[in-house]
């Protein structure tokens, strides 16, 4: 269910050597600033836009903060963060739920989300009955065979009124979607509609779309989510707060701001993933603005309610290898008040 790479052959250890010779020290240099690593979930996008519009106004060296910004060695960004290779990451909820499961869960804490509520979906042609889940019957969707997603959306059908059985499930190796759609190379997919929706609008592809957390609130969690090192909050709680509060106001200013801070996101990409795809990028960032804070009055605010119901349908299906108590794994105290 994730939009990012799958972990491959690269085992822990060879994936901390790679991002010691990759984030080089972490004593600051002249003392002046603190050296922090970010590690993505996948290539940049507008999910990180405020990040990139505070690093581009220079507001972390204004806290303090000399931030480098790195991509995950195949998907295994919590683990690198864990392990104090860097000292923050980007993940999600239902990512990082096994990590918390364990008998010896990953020392990191979520200390904020990015957006304020999950936008993944189910993306289908339109006007093919999907626009619904018990609308799948009879059709191809391409799954990751991962048991949370699986079970997630045998629940969604199953409370439409549809059979989840009769949905015929083929692997799910897309890059383009809309194109895939297009090509009837499948019928249904799973997407976060900031990216994989604004996309198939912009290429004009005429589909429909459903949100999960429409379906079923139980759903509505958080992704993406800002991980950090459980020593290095409490060893540097103060520089935390600092991280985040720049972060904060990157991401205020392109709420404001959303062409200036979509711009600041193309230049500020060294991947070279975003060449190309400008006007995307602009649309996105306009539709996605909205969903940085949504209701609430602050940027990266975890609902505990909604963060600890997602866990439960988790242990209450079985899904975990062990119970996830409540109020496991976030905090919402580095946040700026």
């Amino acid at each position: 269910m994730k939009h990012i790479k799958r972990a491959g052959a690269l085992t822990l250890a060879s994936l901390l050597l790679l991002f010691s010779a990759a984030c080089g020290g972490k004593n600051g240099g002249d003392g002046a600033l603190t050296d922090v690593t970010l590690c993505l979930d996948w290539t940049p996008n507008t999910n990180f836009t405020g990040i990139y519009a505070a690093k581009a106004q220079g507001w972390f060296e204004e806290a303090g903060i000399n931030l480098s910004i790195v991509q995950p060695p195949e998907g295994a960004a919590a683990a690198i963060c864990a392990a104090g290779q860097v000292e923050f990451a980007i993940t999600a909820q239902d990512s990082i739920a096994s990590a918390f499961a364990r008998e010896d869960p990953l020392a990191v804490t979520a200390v904020a989300t990015l957006l304020q509520h999950n936008t993944s979906g189910i993306i289908s042609r339109a006007g093919e009955g999907m626009d619904r889940p018990a609308g799948l019957e009879g059709h191809t969707y391409s799954t990751w065979n991962t048991p949370t997603e699986l079970a997630m959306m045998e629940q969604v059908v199953t409370a439409d009124g549809g059979d989840f059985s009769q949905v015929t499930l083929i692997p799910n190796n897309i890059v383009d979607e809309a194109g895939a759609l297009r090509e009837n190379q499948t019928d249904a997919i799973w997407i976060f509609y900031g990216w994989g929706g604004i996309s198939a609008q912009v290429s004009g592809l005429d589909f429909d779309y459903f949100h999960f957390k429409d379906i079923d609130p139980v759903f509505d969690y958080y992704t993406p989510i800002l991980i950090a090192n459980n020593d290095f909050l409490a060893q540097k709680p103060e520089i935390a707060k600092a991280f985040l509060s720049a972060s904060a106001r990157g991401y205020e200013y392109a709420i404001e701001h959303p062409e200036e801070a979509a711009q600041m996101l193309i230049d500020g990409d060294d991947t070279g993933s975003l060449a190309g795809i400008e006007e995307m990028v602009t649309v996105s960032q306009e539709w996605i603005g909205g969903q940085y804070k949504a209701e609430v009055e602050r940027w990266g605010y975890i609902d505990p309610e909604r963060w600890n119901a997602f866990y439960n349908w988790l242990n209450n299906n079985d899904l975990v290898e062990n119970p996830i108590p409540e109020n496991t794994g976030f905090s919402n105290d580095y946040l700026p008040q």
